[in-house]
This record gives structure tokens, sequence and C-alpha cells, in this order.
């Protein structure tokens, strides 16, 4: 989780936006949208005779002696603190509240946000990399790289990543677009094919650091310090059950643990597709070991039918654009908050990205025909 250079620089910081249904207790631990008091326009304006940029401790000084301002110093300081909101109109039938936790409002619009951030942070830390100097590089097939690439943009390092070339055109603009460097692999070898191809860039780049995500201890850091963090104290200290795809394991497995250390009685849910669900034994797969599999309670199995389903009547339904794996999430949920046993208690589901990214899937194929301009007869 990001966190600021000093008191005075709070990051987009706001009250709760949705109501809640519990009577809250003014004992409980505050909201991580703490208001700001007496807020003030003021924007900073490099004196041009320095050759270097007003530095983060000079603009704190400053701030200081005329008030806080409601500015970030830089893109990767409005990572984290993602609102939930109530699902409303999709339950029917339900028992339990379901909240999802809108990881689809990161700032590029993906869980993977945080685990860009924690991955590079902790490098930094390490002495591991150093900006304008280190080559960062990633295999992806998906938003992990670009999560990488805006914040290599932001911090000034050259990122360059490996991904099949049946990964869609948008996705590659998108990369593009941050100053990404893109060597595409056989389609066919997937994304074991990348990574390979991601080994041997980094053997023959001076000055190059390859992160291992479904490896890297920061990438569950992220979410116990962030996510779990903030749903605990969102909720006011009362949810019940979490529910989360699993992918790498990171989401699950970081905030499963925080919830788990605050609360040993809250159930952690993993939500994993039915055609390909490596954990439950059906289809036995590579299990990334970030992933404590010891920490689930139980997991859901939801179809690729199902998972697209649920997303388009989020979309229809609540007005919440989200992406597959969020459909998938959200039917399991609703699974969940089914159950007699469950009657009362408050589900949180977290929806990892944002449904715009995938325009040109299966999602959202079935509206292609309603769109394309119409032939008009010539006379």
């Amino acid at each position: 989780m990001a966190t600021l250079s000093s008191p005075l620089l709070p990051l987009l910081t706001r009250p709760v936006p949705y109501p809640t249904r519990f009577p809250l207790s003014t004992t409980s631990v505050s909201s991580s949208f703490p208001l700001l008091t007496n807020p003030i326009s003021l924007r900073f304006v490099p004196d041009p005779s320095r050759t270097r940029p007003v530095s983060v401790t000079a603009k704190a000084a400053l701030l200081e002696e005329v008030g806080a301002v409601n500015i970030a110093d830089d893109v990767t300081q409005l990572i984290g603190n993602t609102p939930m909101v109530y699902l409303n109109n999709v339950t029917e039938g339900c028992v339990a509240n379901i909240a999802a936790k809108l990881e689809s409002l990161e700032p590029c619009r993906s869980v993977k946000d945080r685990v860009a951030l924690s991955m590079i942070t902790d490098a930094e830390e390490k002495g591991l990399i150093t900006p304008n100097k280190t080559t960062l590089i990633q295999p992806t097939t998906g938003n992990t790289g670009v999560g990488l690439a805006f914040i290599a943009a932001a911090r000034g390092y050259k990122f360059i990543t490996a991904m099949p070339a049946s990964i869609e055109i948008e996705r590659r603009i998108l990369l593009k677009s941050f100053g990404a460097e893109i060597v595409l692999t056989i389609p066919e070898k997937g994304l074991r094919g990348a990574i390979e191809k991601a080994e041997e860039i980094a053997r023959r780049t001076k000055n190059s650091y390859l992160f291992e995500q479904f490896d890297n201890p920061a990438t569950t850091k992220a979410h116990y310090e962030g996510t779990g963090r903030e749903i605990w104290e969102d909720t006011k200290e009362r949810v019940d059950v979490l529910v989360a795809s699993i992918g790498t394991g990171a989401t699950v497995t970081g905030t499963g643990s925080f919830l788990k250390s605050m609360n040993h009685h809250i159930k952690i849910i993993g939500v994993e597709p039915a055609e390909s669900s490596a954990i439950s034994g059906e289809f036995p797969g590579y299990v990334p070991s970030i992933l404590d599999v010891r920490l689930l309670d139980e997991v859901v199995k939801i179809t690729t039918e199902e998972a697209i389903e649920m997303a388009r009547a989020l979309a229809i339904r609540e007005g919440l654009l989200v992406g597959i794996s969020s459909g998938a999430a959200a039917a399991a949920a609703i699974h969940l908050a089914k159950r007699p046993e469950n009657a009362g208690k408050l589900i949180v589901v977290i929806f990892p990205s944002f449904g715009e990214r995938y325009i040109c899937t299966q999602l959202f194929r079935h509206l292609y025909e309603e769109v394309k301009p119409k032939n008009k007869n010539k006379r």
C-alpha cells in the first residue's frame, strides 16, 4: 500500500461514499477515508532558477506554513483506498448483504496496480533497482504488465515486457502508451513462452531486474497491508466472509491473512474457473508458491459462461462495469449469500478489474452486431 511522504500530503481523501446497513459504533475503527479540514487551493510552481524540482521536503515545509492540500505527489499515491459498494439488484434470494471492493477504480483500473507498486517499492528498498538506471522486465498476459508500465513511467524506469503474440492489440497499445517495450512470443507457448523470453532478455540486458510475480512475497504484502486493512476498517470490523478470485493467489492470501489475524472466525473463500480448477484437484495444475491454500475455508467453482453472464448483469443492473473474473467472484458471493447459515452476515467480494479493458473479448462480443454501422442501399 502506498505511504505518504508527509502527513501534510494526504492522498485523495474523502468521506465514505456509500450508505451502511449496520448501526455504526462511535468507538469503531475510523474509515480509511478521513475528512480533510480546511482544504485550500495551492499549486506548486517550481522555481525556474533551480536545477532540480522542488523536493518533497521543501514542499512539506511550505505546506506546513500555509496549510495542507488535497493533492498527491505522484500517481502512485493514488493506489489503494478503493471504495466499497453494496450490490442491490442482482441479489434476489440472498439472505446476506454483499459489498464489493472496487479495485476496478485503481489508477490503471486493476488490482494489479497494488501488486506492481509493492514489487517495485520492495526492490527499491532492498537496493536492487534504481530509477533512470535499472531496466525492469516482466512477462505478462494482462494487468500486471500495465501496472508495472505506468509506475515505471512515473518513477523513471525503462520497462520491457514479453507477451504472447495472441494478446489483443488493444492491450499492446495500452502498454506502449506508457513507453513500454514489447517483445512478442510464440502464441502456442502461452505464458510459459513469455516467461522464458523474459528470462533470456534479463540475462543479456545490463542493469536489469526481472520480477517473479508468482513467487514474489511483495505481492501478498500489498494486500495484507492494504486491501485487507481497508476492508476491515471500512466495514467497521463487521466483515464475515471474504470472496476473491484465486489467480496468482496474492489477493486472497494477503487480504485473507490480514482479516484472519483480526478475526479468525472470518471465512476466506477462493473462486476458480470450473473448467480449470487446479486448487480443487479435479484439474491439477500449477499452484503459485505465494498462494496459501491452508487459509482457504472453501473453493467455489464458477463456469466461464456463468461469470460472463454475471459480469453483464452487473453492468446492466448495478451500473458496475467489471471484467469476467469480477463476474465469477460476484456469482460465487451470491451463491454463498443464499445459504441459510449466512443470514444477516456481510460478504465482501473483490472486483479486480474494470470492464472497459475487455471490450474486444467475449464479454462484449454479443454487442458488436448491435453497434456496427448499417450498410445503406445506394440509390
